[in-house]
């Protein structure tokens, strides 16, 4: 699959005051950060910005193409304002094409609202697998059909697709169960033996109130 690209600009623009205009006319500053280099502060368009995101999350490669200079990248920390539906700032991870790297990357469940083994309740262990590999060789997401699974199914780490890709290191345990298919039953009973230990646990101050009385 190709890069995904976005353009940018050199910088230098810089203080509050002349960042926040740059916001205000739809302009979003960025740095992309590499090992061995200087950072590159840069600006990029909100709106562009928004659909490269989109397209390539914290995985896919990005070639941010500052005035000709084309940049391989992974977007690595996107700070939002707090309550305003506003892109304050983006650091990119320059990498090396010839380096590994490590990434956390999504898991994908499919089917998980078409599983047939009813009444029963999914179980999601872990929604990102920590892995190791050359840039090129990065999946954008791991998807795992879980449709046919059957109740007590448990899919491990070691069952992934992915883990039996010469190419690709993964950095969690073999053993570690990605998700699971419970009796919804079982997990009823769970839900309310947690609830009536919760009960019996005195509320702070109560003992004490029943000494007085």
């Amino acid at each position: 699959m190709a890069n995904i690209k976005l353009e940018a600009k050199n910088r230098a623009e810089f203080g509050k005051n002349r960042v926040n205009k740059l916001r205000r006319d739809n302009l979003i500053p960025a740095a992309i950060f590499e090992k061995g280099k200087e950072t590159l502060p840069i600006t990029i368009s909100a709106r562009d910005f928004e659909i490269v995101y989109r397209e390539a999350g914290g995985t896919s490669i990005v070639d941010v193409n500052v005035e000709g200079q084309a940049h391989p990248t992974i977007i690595k920390e996107i700070d939002r304002h707090p309550f305003k539906n506003q892109i304050l700032h983006v650091n990119f991870q320059g990498i090396n094409m010839n380096e590994v790297i490590k990434v956390e990357v999504p898991i994908e469940f499919i089917g998980r609202d078409s599983i047939k083994a009813q009444p029963s309740v999914f179980n999601a262990s872990l929604n990102e697998l920590h892995i190791e590999c050359l840039p090129g060789d990065l999946p954008d997401t791991i998807e795992i059909p879980v449709e046919g699974m059957q109740i007590d199914d448990v899919i491990y780490v070691k069952d992934l697709e992915i883990a039996k890709n010469d190419k690709i290191t993964i950095l969690v345990d073999q053993d570690e169960p990605v998700c699971s298919l419970l009796p919804q039953q079982e997990v009823e009973e769970e839900e309310e033996s947690t609830e009536t230990a919760a009960g019996d646990v005195p509320v702070v101050g109560e003992e004490n109130k029943e000494e007085e009385e």
